[in-house]
C-alpha cells in the first residue's frame, strides 16, 4: 500500500493555469431561475356529505373560526367556507366577532355559561 504512486499530483498538472486578465467571455452565462413554485391545492368546490358532516361537527368547537382556518383543515375553497360559515351563523352555531371587507372573524357560542345562568 505504500508504494502506489501519487497519481493526484500528476492530474493538477496537467493543465495549465488561466490568465485572470479580462477573461469574461470564458465566464459561463448566468442562467435565470423560474422562480419559486408553489404545489397547486386541490380543494373542494362543493361539500361532499362527510366534509359537510365535519364542517358541521367540529367547526363550531374551534375558538377562532375564519374562511381560511376552514379553508385549510377542511381543504375546501375559501368561497365555499365563506358561504358556510354565514350558514352557521344563520343556525345560531356561531357568533361573529368581527366583520370587515376583507375578513370576518366568529367564535363559538359558549352553551355552558347560557346554561348556567338560565338555573
Amino acid at each position: 500500500m505504500a508504494n502506489k504512486p501519487k497519481d493526484n499530483a500528476s492530474k493538477g498538472k496537467a493543465k495549465p493555469a488561466k490568465d485572470s486578465g479580462g477573461g469574461s467571455k470564458q465566464q459561463k452565462k448566468k442562467k435565470w431561475s423560474k422562480g419559486k413554485t408553489r404545489d397547486k391545492l386541490n380543494n373542494l368546490v362543493l361539500f361532499d356529505k362527510p366534509t359537510y358532516e365535519k364542517f358541521l361537527k367540529e367547526v363550531p368547537t374551534y375558538k377562532l373560526i375564519t374562511p381560511s382556518v376552514v379553508s385549510e383543515r377542511l381543504k375546501v375553497r375559501g368561497s365555499l367556507a365563506r358561504a358556510a360559515l354565514k350558514e352557521l351563523v344563520a343556525k345560531n352555531m356561531i357568533r361573529t366577532v368581527s366583520r370587515h371587507s376583507k375578513q370576518e372573524i366568529y367564535t363559538k357560542i359558549e352553551r355552558e355559561t347560557e346554561a348556567s345562568t338560565e338555573k
